[in-house]
């Protein structure tokens, strides 16, 4: 896969990991994170897989999500480091939409591209 393919691949898996029908399916988040998956939330705490595949299905539907600014670099065979912008929108708009600069480290296994490293950073809305 070149390069142009694998952004448009990765962004794609990318934007599913933040649908809400996906956020809902622990199968579905099981096939895209890795089993050594780790993830620093914005609180500075780390998370590995159990605990993501356990919360992210009771948070499902609760915020929208959109990327912005996304870039790819490849960091080696099978590996490649995602990075963008996100919006985040309660979905009942109780709060003000909020901004993080988001990054994703991806592995290719054997079933396919899987995220093994994911951290978000939170900013101010007219911050590049």
């Amino acid at each position: 896969m070149d390069t142009v393919a694998l952004q448009a691949h990765l962004l794609e898996l990318e934007q599913r990991l933040l649908q809400p029908a996906t956020r809902a399916s622990v199968a579905a988040l099981d096939g895209l994170v890795a089993d050594d998956f780790v993830e620093i939330a914005s609180s500075g705490r780390a998370f590995g897989k159990d605990e993501v595949l356990t919360r992210l299905p009771r948070e499902a539907g609760l915020f929208q999500y959109r990327i912005e600014d996304f870039s790819l670099r490849l960091l080696g065979a099978g590996l490649a480091l995602a990075t963008y912008r996100a919006t985040i929108v309660d979905a009942d708009a109780a709060r003000p939409p909020r901004h993080s600069l988001r990054s994703s480290l991806w592995r290719h296994e054997d079933a396919g591209w899987r995220m093994v490293f994911h951290q978000g950073t939170p900013i101010a809305a007219d911050r590049d």
